[in-house]
């Protein structure tokens, strides 16, 4: 699971709102979390274009590009993500892949160009197309919000969901791959707008989600991952990104391989590593 915007902040619950008691479940995951340095070396604040390309590829994407690129990413370094991204590397072990992300679309092969992200580039590049609109009303995809609540301006007309249903139908999604990516980035939104009901919302549908997701981990041979990009929502005196490091929860069969890592590059090499020895 990629949570966009998510860092492991302070202590005060004033600045950072995982610090307090409202929500234990997503306190308890970050604080037990191997840190990871999202800069790798590269000056300014850490943006989601190059940090969810070295998350997803194991590359140094800032450092390639010179710099931290926020947003969707350029034609550079759409390319770096179509060869070296974790689907395609899985792949060529032999192992199935899936992005569980719903897109409110007919034609799932036709995402404009300029709305490319780097999930989007990647699932498109390996898969072919992404899961539409009919797999969403099926229970056969996720929404980014999770209860899908922010959908009825996009034209969606049903009813929400609870994140404990939704967290079910990633799960049953997730029984026909070996790997399953679901990215939740309203986390990195509420923090950039300093809305105190957003960040409420965002941070309340995780602590109800997660633990359901994290729960795969105790079944033999599964592992839950969790890990971000950059931090953000951790410290809402601010609306931009942080330069704190972001968390890795690892859970379950293999986990044992990501206790060494340090930063966000190390994330895909040791996915690779745990399917080998698996």
């Amino acid at each position: 699971m990629f949570v966009d915007g998510l860092g492991i902040g302070g202590t005060d619950p004033a600045v950072n709102p995982l610090a307090g008691d409202r929500y234990p479940q997503l306190k308890k995951l970050i604080a037990d979390a191997i840190p990871l340095d999202a800069c790798l070396g590269v000056e300014g604040l850490p943006q989601s274009a190059t940090g969810q390309a070295a998350l997803l590829t194991g590359i140094n994407a800032p450092e390639i590009m010179g710099r931290h690129i926020e947003g969707f990413p350029p034609p550079a370094l759409k390319k770096l993500i179509q060869h070296e991204n974790i689907f395609a590397k899985l792949n060529r072990l032999g192992k199935t892949s899936t992005f569980a992300n719903a897109y409110w679309i007919d034609d799932p092969h036709r995402i404009p160009l300029r709305r490319q992200s780097v999930t989007t580039v990647m699932t498109l590049s390996v898969l072919g197309g992404v899961r539409h609109k009919n797999e969403l009303l099926s229970g056969k995809a996720v929404n980014h919000d999770i209860t899908r609540w922010t959908m009825h301006t996009r034209g969606y007309t049903g009813e929400l969901i609870s994140p404990e249903t939704a967290a079910a139908h990633l799960l049953n999604i997730a029984r026909d791959f070996d790997f399953t990516l679901f990215e939740y980035f309203l986390t990195d939104h509420a923090g950039h707008s300093g809305n105190t009901e957003l960040i409420e919302t965002s941070l309340g549908d995780l602590e109800r989600f997660i633990p359901e997701i994290a729960a795969f981990s105790e079944k033999p041979n599964h592992l839950f991952l969790l890990c971000s990009d950059h931090g953000n929502i951790e410290n809402i005196g601010i609306f931009t990104h942080t330069r704190n490091p972001v968390p890795l929860v690892a859970l379950g069969t293999g986990s044992e391989t990501f206790r060494s890592c340090t930063k966000l590059t190390d994330v895909s090499p040791a996915i690779l590593k745990a399917f080998k020895s698996c």
